[in-house]
């Protein structure tokens, strides 16, 4: 699909409000997961340090963004090598959110699915910050005109929490019309109708809910919703083996009650062994022949050394100067596929981030010199893997002139 931006840039959002669906299907799209769950000390949301995880001298991050563009930022309980301060954002401020939108469409990435907790939006504070975090992105997406759409993550739930899904869902038309095509005209729609995602299904790692009661939650959505359903699911959820329970019932929901299918691959291989480990070929052959579309994810690396407090787990999966991502994304171009999510935009717990971050030898100390925070390749760029993301885009959608090796960038 040819994507042409319908707002000039002299407009505000409010003037470049349209009627017309700008993205009116996923195929076609390369999108990224947007967490949006940062909290700084001293922001107004007033939860500290929330997900950056500091206490006394442990942290949960891996990566440290680059923060030269910043209009708000923090001082961190970090010193740069120097001595200076470190800084850090909050995903509460309004200019925080607006500034990931611009790079998304200065790098040409098509937009976001952000990520929406189920177990934080219950209520309280957590509730707050991501209603907070998603009204910015919504004004955002209007103005630099990106694609926009929901996943529900259900991470940490327990069975009763599924109730919640429907009743935000329901909030959220009230509180900011998400689907009214003249209000946010960049919301994703699929096979004619809003799209919504909702992630962990399936898997056999001991989570409280179980997918029969998923199952119900989508069935009951859709009957009073014209709404279009991505389920998040294991590695190995079409052979339901390795990562995903033996349980026919979820063969069963993605026939009856799910649009696109969008298999959860952060950690499932690394550079060495991809090819062997791809379910690609036969994930699409299963999709076709069950009328289904197909989202695959890639990834550019893994860490979380901070988050585990393990130093063995610092760069667990190298990002080898982006030779990692776009090795998937050749495979999932051969493969014929026509959309991909990336894991993730902002995602500096478990090093899968792709927006600006710092580089090697430009990074925050810690005192136990045994502990450090990973940086991007030294001379790449902070701005690298946006760059390749936004090369994987043109490729996906059809531009020519890609192949097997990594594009080499010219000018940074």
């Amino acid at each position: 699909m040819q994507l042409i931006c319908c707002f000039t840039c002299n407009k505000t959002p409010e003037e470049g409000l349209t009627s017309e669906v700008r993205y009116p299907s996923c195929t076609g799209l390369v999108m990224a997961g947007y967490q949006g769950w940062f909290s700084a000390q001293g922001d107004e949301m007033n939860r500290g340090w929330y997900h950056y995880g500091f206490n006394s001298d442990r942290v949960t991050i891996d990566l440290w963004p680059e923060m030269s563009e910043y209009s708000k930022k923090y001082v961190a309980p970090f010193k740069m090598a120097d001595g200076s301060d470190a800084y850090l954002f909050s995903s509460y401020d309004e200019e925080t959110v607006d500034l990931h939108f611009k790079w998304m469409q200065e790098y040409g990435i098509d937009g976001v699915f952000m990520q929406r907790f189920l177990v934080e939006v219950k209520g309280g504070a957590g509730k707050r910050h991501f209603n907070k975090v998603l009204e910015s992105a919504l004004k955002a997406a209007r103005k630099y005109d990106r694609a926009i759409a929901l996943m529900y993550d259900l991470s940490g739930c327990q069975a009763a929490d599924l109730d919640v899904l429907e009743k935000d869902w329901q909030e959220l038309q009230t509180l900011f019309a998400l689907t009214d095509t003249e209000q946010n005209p960049t919301y994703v729609r699929h096979n004619g109708n809003p799209i919504l995602a909702i992630w962990g299904v399936g898997f056999n790692d001991n989570r409280r809910y179980s997918t029969a009661g998923v199952k119900q939650v989508i069935e009951s959505l859709k009957s009073k919703n014209d709404v279009s359903i991505m389920l998040g699911v294991p590695y190995y959820w079409r052979t339901l083996s390795t990562d995903t329970e033996n349980n026919p019932v979820l063969h069963e929901l993605i026939k009856n009650s799910v649009d696109i299918v969008m298999p959860w691959a952060v950690g499932r291989y690394n550079n060495d062994n991809y090819a062997l480990r791809s379910q690609l070929t036969g994930d699409l052959y299963w999709c076709a022949n069950n009328n289904l579309d197909y989202f695959p994810v890639v990834y550019p690396g893994y860490s979380v050394g901070n988050r585990t407090n393990n130093i063995d787990y610092y760069e667990m999966i190298p990002r080898s100067e982006g030779d990692f991502l776009w090795q998937q994304v050749a495979g999932a171009k051969a493969a014929g596929v026509k959309s991909l999510y990336i894991a993730m935009f902002d995602e500096i717990d478990e090093g899968t981030a792709i927006f600006k971050c710092a580089e090697e030898g430009n990074l925050p100390v810690f005192e136990d010199k045994s502990k450090r925070f990973v940086g991007y390749e030294k001379g790449i760029g902070s701005d690298y893997y946006l760059w390749l993301a936004g090369e994987a885009t043109k490729w996906i959608r059809g531009e020519t002139g890609y192949g097997i090796t990594k594009p080499i960038r010219n000018n940074k």
